[in-house]
């Protein structure tokens, strides 16, 4: 029988799936760790991070990374739960979540350095989700979504990351996005179709989806606010 962590490796010595991403071999990741929430607010209170970002809130404090880290340790602690539950199954378990999220360097030294994230939900963009912008069917197209069986090809996902400062520019992220897409979305969640935007600029961004096959759909003025201004988005779809 399978098991149900595979493509996941796991670490001989603390029992903890990873997965080593397809270029970068000293980058893996993890499901994100308590000792996370310390290096966070250092993240999200530098502009290169969140000036690309909608949702964290500035100044970005202790509490803020306790509330992500509990909430996102949460789910992927779920995922992994569910997995083991279903280990002596035949077939491997199709999930709602990639359990392996955060993204670590492995030092020299064997240490392992907490540099970035990237997850993977059903789509908060349900504005977006037809050919023109409708904010009045946003909630709806939302609630349907969400509604759809696990493992059902027509869900629309979408996908959120950051990296650490000090490791742009190195194509770690592309390679994220690559290695996560093909070893585990596709294969164990059955991900089919990717609706995500990007702030007009972000060319790191666009370089990541451009990278891995995401095509340019349409830009849209004024779209979003994020702190109180009025930001445009690019929009970038996926289909398989």
């Amino acid at each position: 029988m399978p098991s149900q962590l595979h493509p996941l490796e796991v670490n001989p010595t603390t029992g903890e799936p990873f997965l080593r991403l397809k270029s970068h071999n000293n980058i893996i990741l993890t499901p994100p760790r308590l000792s996370d929430i310390a290096i966070l607010p250092e993240y999200f209170n530098d502009s290169r991070v969140y000036g690309w970002l909608s949702s964290p809130p500035q100044p970005y404090l202790p509490e803020h990374a306790e509330q992500w880290i509990a909430k996102s340790k949460g789910e992927t602690d779920n995922v992994l739960s569910a997995l083991a539950a279903a280990e002596t199954s035949e077939q491997l378990l199709t999930v709602d979540q990639v359990p392996v999220r955060a993204i670590r360097e492995v030092r020299e030294d064997g240490t392992e350095a907490f540099i970035g994230d990237m997850g993977i939900l059903r789509t908060p963009y349900g504005e977006l989700m037809g050919s023109e912008v409708d904010w009045e069917k946003k909630a709806g197209r939302e609630k349907e979504n969400a509604t759809l069986p696990v493992g059902d090809p027509n869900i629309v996902w979408s996908i959120g990351f950051y990296l650490a400062p000090s490791h742009h520019g190195k194509g770690i992220m592309s390679d994220v996005l690559a290695t996560v897409l093909h070893d585990w979305a596709i294969p164990r969640m059955c991900v089919r179709r990717l609706l995500c935007n990007v702030f007009v600029g972000n060319e790191g961004s666009m370089g990541v989806f451009r990278k891995n096959g995401f095509v340019l759909t349409r830009t849209i003025e004024n779209h979003v606010e994020a702190r109180g201004e009025k930001r445009s988005i690019h929009v970038y779809e996926w289909n398989a």
